[in-house]
């Protein structure tokens, strides 16, 4: 099948988020009977589903990775088969987008003002609902990354159900990363903005309904991207790195890394009220994403991906400066807050791999996990996932899988084989590409043994390009509907 036309911006500067590997993919398409190199195990039943940015008309502007318009692909696994399809989200900026046959937002590092309408806080961006895909009560969210509407998904045909309204009870926007636990059905949430309330902190009841919902007050706007829950409490984050609102003013999109202001976790019961919340502090940085939270006697103990130098001082021109902005450069590192004190202790889990994106077994959200799936970082000018690597919290240990030279992955949720017993009894999933050929496959790995390399290789029809966030719907999910 051939590539189309790559997708360009109007900077002419070559920009590396629109070519080679990340280079958009325009068509939709259904694949089945897909050649497998080893063996699909049959008690892996479910279905992968990755999202991503994936523009479909040039750009207004210069092009910002984020600003891609959001594509979920996806493959279904069941009794040793596997299917392929990728859909668009179809947005409301997706369908004005097509209606008028080109691009009508420019993104984010250009000027908003005349874009035709953003969020409900104000920001007059487009949401594209590109950035995670989590399932909730029989179909998955789609979200975007700087707090929009959540776009719902049928988890097997793709269908874009509509934005949810958790039945006409949501008020505002939802952030990128809400937390589902499955043990109580309640969905986590929070929503933030560049006016007053700053924060508002969210809970989905077991029935599908907003049952809870605060403002917090924060010392200005800032930019969180996820948060934490644990068996009674949730975390929330006011971090030093923040919109410049000069610049804001000016129609420039300029981020700020404040090294005199602490990180601060906000501490709150899951039902808890504003006045309840208790700010714990902790050396500066950024953290896109939490590995997982839970309750240690008098601590909470939360696991994350930190980023020391979020704002790198990068020169050259506009298009220069943001590939330098988007350069990930995290740590796992691991925070501990005592209830009774308010002390915070911190430590870092290991210094020397850049690893991100990391996932675990999702039944465990919020409760003590031993083992975190994180994918390895290359080094590189560009973001670009070489491998896996797993976490043992018990015994320390760290493995390493290597996808092989100009091979890339994706986020690889961890998805537990039927009857699992233990929280690595199971597979991770993951689409690779390869840089050189242009092409794509799905590697399937026991989550045991990542230096076994890959049980199953499915090829695919087409190039995936690089993207964002993945999940994992279990068989029993996708017959049961539940969270």
């Amino acid at each position: 099948m051939a590539e189309p036309v790559a997708v360009i911006d109007e900077s002419g500067e070559p920009n590396p988020y629109l070519m080679g590997v990340y280079a958009p993919v325009q068509d939709e398409i259904t694949a089945e009977n897909l050649k497998v190199i080893g063996e699909i195990p049959k008690d892996l039943n479910g279905v992968y589903l990755r999202n991503g940015p994936n523009a479909r008309f040039p750009a207004r502007g210069r092009y910002h990775w984020f600003d891609g318009d959001g594509m979920v692909h996806a493959v279904h696994f069941e009794n040793g088969r596997a299917r392929y399809r990728n859909r668009y989200v179809r947005t409301r900026a997706f369908e004005a987008e097509s209606a008028a046959g080109r691009s009508l937002w420019t993104g984010v590092m250009e000027n908003p003002k005349d874009n035709p309408f953003g969020n409900t806080r104000g920001l007059n961006l487009k949401d594209s609902a590109n950035t995670d895909v989590i399932f909730h009560r029989g179909k998955v969210l789609t979200t975007w990354y700087l707090c929009g509407a959540p776009y719902g998904m049928d988890p097997l045909s793709l269908e874009t159900l509509g934005v949810e309204t958790f039945l006409d009870t949501l008020t505002g926007d939802f952030m990128a990363h809400p937390k589902l636990d499955e043990r109580t059905g309640e969905l986590f949430w929070f929503d933030y903005g560049p006016r007053r309330p700053y924060l508002r902190y969210g809970v989905v009841g077991a029935g599908g309904r907003v049952e809870h919902c605060v403002e917090l007050d924060l010392p200005g706007a800032r930019l969180p991207h996820d948060m934490a829950i644990t068996a009674g409490h949730a975390i929330l984050m006011d971090l030093p790195l923040y919109q410049d609102m000069d610049a804001a003013r000016q129609g420039r999109y300029k981020l700020t890394f404040n090294r005199e202001l602490p990180s601060r976790f906000g501490i709150i019961p899951r039902r808890g009220q504003a006045h309840e919340i208790r700010w714990f502090e902790a050396k500066p940085c950024y953290i896109y994403h939490v590995v997982n939270a839970w309750e240690e006697g008098d601590e909470i103990v939360m696991d994350v991906c930190r980023v020391s130098r979020p704002a790198p001082a990068g020169s050259g021109s506009p298009l220069a400066r943001m590939i330098s902005y988007l350069k990930l450069d995290a740590r796992m590192h691991r925070y501990r807050f005592d209830l009774r004190t308010g002390r915070t202790r911190e430590e870092s889990v290991d210094p020397d791999h850049n690893t991100e994106f990391p996932s675990i077994d999702a039944r465990l959200t919020g409760r003590r996990s031993r083992y975190a799936y994180n994918v390895s970082v290359k080094d590189a000018a560009t973001n670009l996932f070489d491998g896996l690597v797993r976490y043992d919290n018990v015994t320390g240990a760290k493995e390493a899988y290597s996808y092989g030279e100009h091979r890339y992955g994706s986020e690889a949720p961890f998805a537990p084989r039927d009857g699992a017993t233990a929280e690595d009894d199971g597979y991770l999933v993951s689409f690779v590409t390869d840089e050189r050929e242009g092409t794509s496959e799905v590697q399937v790995l026991h989550a045991a043994d990542l230096t076994a390399g890959p049980v199953a290789r499915i090829v695919l029809p087409r190039r995936v390009p690089l993207g964002f966030h993945a999940t994992w719907v279990r068989a029993d999910q996708l017959k049961g509907g539940a969270g």
